[in-house]
């Protein structure tokens, strides 16, 4: 559809906009009284998210790739139907064909209160079915109020069941990296990346001084960022993720990113609501599940 058939259909009037950005992507613009939210179409993914009066709560780099066929760094992309490479050919997508594919506007919800909302669907195609053999409708539930609540809903429209993994890979915006720490993980187990042994969090806030890349595993708490620089509390809450993943990429493994600046490092982290590993989500015929991640943030 065309920008104006998304508005004339979709838009309402300054609380829903369409219109284009670089590499002419259509993005969707929702605003009320708390906030400001921009959501790409390609990969229906969040691309900034702006309380009224503060900085923007995700992080999006100054390199990103806005072009079809690139993944976009920054916001939160999904990651589905696998998340990080596919366990069965590498030469497949990392974290699968969602954040590479244009999604469908299916509806636009708005109310007096200020409560707006978007649905953005993928369906199977020929296209996906050779990347992954199954047939299958993703939706992605955006809603805005007081906070922003994203819900990737999975359903089987198979006639045989399937497993897959998923994860809504938010970037935050922080200050600096050694100006946070993030809490809710303590006594949470993780696997560093690359390592089969699970380790006890003992300490009660992680601080980032180095290339992490941790994955919890059973873990369904809230973890809140503490940014001493912008003197703020990001709360990163979850619904239907049993899997946790905090991951900063750290200096060399930057330098070797073509989307990202070489200190692009130092003003994000990742917190991520996603089932994956031991964790993996089974439907049968029919069936459906929906991931959740709720994020508020706090000004002192």
């Amino acid at each position: 559809m065309t920008i104006t058939a998304l508005n004339e259909q979709f838009g309402h009037s300054k609380q829903i906009e369409f219109s284009t950005i670089k590499g002419d992507l259509p993005i969707v613009t929702l605003t009320n009284q708390y906030a400001t939210v921009k959501i790409s179409l390609y990969g229906a993914q969040v691309l900034s998210y702006i309380p009224t009066g503060e900085a923007d709560v995700l992080w999006m780099s100054e390199k990103s790739l806005f072009q079809e066929g690139k993944a976009i760094r920054g916001g939160i992309p999904i990651c589905f139907p696998w998340f990080g490479p596919n366990p069965e050919d590498s030469k497949k997508p990392q974290h699968g064909f969602a954040r590479l594919s244009t999604w469908t506007v299916k509806t636009t919800n708005t109310s007096p209160q200020g409560y707006l909302s978007i649905t953005l669907v993928l369906k199977d195609s020929p296209v996906t079915k050779t990347l992954w053999p199954f047939s299958f409708t993703a939706e992605i539930i955006i809603t805005l109020d007081t906070r922003l609540e994203l819900t990737l809903r999975c359903i089987n429209n198979d006639d045989k069941a399937f497993d897959y993994s998923d994860a809504l890979h938010s970037y935050f915006n922080v200050s600096d990296i050694s100006n946070i720490t993030i809490d809710g993980l303590v006594d949470a187990t993780y696997f560093p990346a690359g390592i089969d042994t699970g380790i006890q969090q003992k300490e009660r806030l992680l601080a980032i001084t180095k290339e992490e890349n941790r994955r919890y595993l059973d873990h369904t708490a809230t973890c809140i960022i503490n940014d001493n620089g912008y003197k703020r509390k990001i709360r990163v809450g979850k619904a239907g993720s049993k899997t946790t993943v905090v991951w900063n990429p750290g200096a060399d493994v930057t330098k070797t990113m073509n989307d990202m600046l070489p200190d692009g490092y130092k003003t994000f982290v990742c917190v991520e609501a996603a089932n994956a590993f031991n964790n993996i989500i089974k439907l049968g015929p029919g069936e459906s599940f929906n991931l959740s991640t709720i994020i508020h943030s706090e000004t002192e």
